[in-house]
């Protein structure tokens, strides 16, 4: 797994270390636990799955919430890694990480796999900023999330509620 130039100025925790991504805190795992309770009704659409492990093209990484095509699944096989491509990723701030450090993984990472949309939820500001690897970021601040990759429509207000 490769380390940024902020990874290395700072001490990782043994969690940090293992799973390539800041610890959770209270506020990640309440807006987590949020998002999977608002994105359920996309489940005829979508499969939501939280912190998979995905081998991209340049490195494995761990996002917060994917959304992938609707899969077959077997489950007397099971995979410890993906190695699709999920059409979303969703990751929550943590206050141990540095905003740039999100920002370079989706567009250094995920959207030269194939990437369509990623998310990045900022919780001391309740913000929502969508990224697209051909248009402009999107950032909400109220109202109605919309991402263009997915359809997905979302209250901003339900996610911080």
């Amino acid at each position: 797994m490769e380390t940024t130039a902020l990874e290395t100025q700072r001490t990782l925790s043994p969690y940090e270390l293992e799973r390539g991504k800041p610890m959770p805190s209270k506020n990640h795992s309440r807006i987590a636990r949020r998002l999977n309770v608002l994105l359920t009704p996309f489940e005829e659409r979508f499969d939501i799955m939280n912190e998979i492990t995905i081998d991209f093209l340049t490195a494995s990484r761990v996002p917060d919430i994917c959304l992938y095509e609707k899969m077959q699944y077997d489950w007397e096989r099971d995979e410890i890694k993906m190695t699709a491509p999920p059409i979303t990723t969703i990751e929550i701030l943590s206050p141990s990480q540095p905003l740039n450090e999100l920002v370079e993984k989706i567009r250094d990472v995920y959207f030269p796999a194939g990437v369509k949309s990623s998310w990045i939820i900022i919780p001391p500001l309740k913000t929502v900023h969508i990224f697209y690897p051909d248009a402009p970021t999107q950032t909400f601040t109220t109202g109605t999330i919309t991402d263009k990759a997915t359809s997905v429509e979302l209250r901003l207000e339900e996610i911080f509620k």
